[in-house]
C-alpha cells in the first residue's frame, strides 16, 4: 500500500480508477459525492472529476493488499465460533450475533493475539454473559482502508486454531431436582416454587416436584436419593443454614459420600452459596436471599453448570472479580423476564 496526494491538474479517470479514497469528497452543494474508503471505479472517478477540489489523498492497492471491506468480511468469518453468525455490515463494522440462547464464550488469549495485529479490531461482550438468539455479542472491523493480506492470514490462523474467537455455549436441557427446608410457610413455598420453575424453564430444563425435608440428615439423604432415582441430573438444595456445620443438609451429604467443593462464594449478594459433588453430579446450595426473585451468585453459577462448564472451587473463587453484584452488574444475569431487570422475576 502506498499513499499519494493527487493534484487535480494531473488527475484523469485512468490515474484514479482502482485507487482508494482516504476522505470524503463533497460537491458544490456540500453533499458527499464520493465517500472515504471507496475503491474508485470509472463511474466514481468521473464523479470526482466533476467536483471542485485541488488535491485528494489516495491509496494505491498493491499486490498482497486487501480493501477494508473484503478484509473485514474475511475477518468476521474467522471470528465466529459455534453458536455465532455474521449478521450485518454497517458503518464499516461487521455485526456478530448469537444463534441460540446460551453462555458467551470468548477465547480471550486468542482474541488478544488477533487484536495485537496492526489494523485489527474485534470487540465483544464480556465472557460468561447469558445471551439470547439474535443478540449482538461482538463486532469487528479492519481499521485501515487497505491492509496487508498477510495480516488477515495471521488472524485467520489464530482464529482457526481457537475454533473461532467468539462462541455461544448452548444450555443443555437438564432435569433438575430440588430439596427445601420444610419450615417454609405455604406462601413462601409457592413463591419459591414459582421462581425456581421460571428460572429452570428459561434454560430449557425441567424441574421435578420440589421436596421438603425435615431435621434429620437421613431424611435429607433419602430425598436427594429419590430425586436422583427420578432422573435428576442436577440437585439444588435451598434453605440450609449454611453457617451451621451440623445442619442436616450437610449431614445428609456426608451420609451419601458427597464431597464439598466450596462453602461460600466471594460475591454479594449470595456469599453463602455452596457447591458439592455427589457421584460426579453437582449439588448446588442456593443462598437464602436467592430463593425468591433476587439475583444472586446462584444466577451466575447455575448458567455455567447448565452450559456444560466445569464448576469447582477454582471457578467459584473466580467470582471475586466482579463479585460486587450491584445493579450495574445486571448484564451478567440471565434475562428471565423481558419486562424486568436481568436476573429479576418481578
Amino acid at each position: 500500500m502506498k499513499a499519494i496526494a493527487q493534484r487535480r491538474d494531473a488527475a484523469s479517470v485512468e490515474t484514479l480508477v482502482g485507487r482508494v479514497l482516504c476522505h470524503d469528497v463533497r460537491d458544490g452543494a456540500g453533499k458527499i459525492a464520493v465517500e472515504k474508503g471507496a475503491r474508485l471505479t470509472t463511474a466514481t472517478a468521473e464523479v470526482l472529476l466533476a467536483t471542485p477540489w485541488e488535491e485528494i489523498h489516495l491509496l494505491v492497492v498493491e499486490p498482497g493488499d486487501l480493501h477494508e471491506e473484503e478484509a473485514g468480511k474475511r475477518l468476521a468469518a474467522a471470528v465466529v465460533g459455534d453458536g455465532v453468525e455474521v449478521k450485518a455490515y454497517t458503518g464499516g463494522q461487521w455485526t456478530l450475533t448469537a444463534t441460540r440462547r446460551g453462555l458467551l464464550d470468548v477465547r480471550r488469549e486468542a482474541l488478544t493475539d488477533a487484536n495485537a495485529q496492526e489494523g485489527i479490531s474485534i470487540f465483544s461482550l464480556f465472557a460468561g454473559q447469558p445471551v439470547e438468539p439474535g443478540e449482538t455479542v461482538a463486532k469487528c472491523k479492519v481499521t485501515p482502508l487497505v491492509i496487508a493480506a498477510d495480516t488477515l492470514r495471521a488472524v485467520e490462523k489464530v482464529a482457526r486454531d481457537a475454533r473461532g474467537l467468539v462462541a455461544v455455549r448452548g444450555f443443555k436441557p437438564t432435569t433438575i431436582g430440588a430439596v427445601a427446608q420444610e419450615r417454609l410457610e405455604p406462601k413462601q413455598r409457592a413463591r419459591f416454587e414459582t421462581a425456581l420453575k421460571h428460572k429452570i424453564e428459561w434454560f430449557g430444563g425441567r424441574l421435578l416436584p420440589i421436596r421438603y425435608s425435615g431435621g434429620a440428615a437421613r431424611v435429607v439423604a433419602e430425598e436427594l436419593t429419590a430425586l436422583r432415582a427420578e432422573g435428576a441430573e442436577l440437585l439444588i438444595v435451598a434453605g440450609a443454614s449454611a453457617l451451621d456445620p451440623l445442619d442436616p443438609v450437610f449431614g445428609g451429604l456426608t451420609l451419601l459420600g458427597a464431597r464439598m467443593e466450596r462453602h461460600g462464594a466471594p460475591a454479594h449478594p449470595g456469599s453463602l452459596l455452596w457447591l458439592a459433588t455427589w457421584d460426579g453430579r453437582a449439588v448446588l446450595g442456593m443462598p437464602t436471599c436467592g430463593m425468591f426473585s433476587q439475583a444472586t451468585t446462584f444466577d451466575l453459577v447455575l448458567p455455567q453448570i447448565l452450559a456444560g462448564q466445569r464448576v469447582d472451587n477454582r471457578a467459584l473463587a473466580e467470582l471475586g472479580q466482579g463479585g460486587l453484584l450491584s445493579r450495574d452488574m445486571a448484564y451478567r444475569f440471565p434475562p428471565y423476564r423481558t419486562n424486568a431487570a436481568r436476573g429479576e422475576l418481578e
